[in-house]
């Protein structure tokens, strides 16, 4: 499987943190039963993102 990649950076971790942690516990609203696994990364810029793979 791949990583989908949620299409906004945010510039605090916190802010990141907030979208992975409803992203584990509501992911069917966007379409997502079950998520394996949630991952919050920095990109090259130094802002915070969210990855998954469903």
């Amino acid at each position: 499987m791949r990583w989908v990649y949620f299409n906004k950076l945010y510039r605090t971790k916190f802010q990141a943190g907030c979208l992975a942690k409803r992203l584990v516990q509501d992911g069917w609203i966007y379409g997502f039963d079950e998520m394996r696994e949630v991952e919050i990364f920095r990109s090259r810029k130094g802002k915070y993102g969210v990855r998954f793979i469903p």
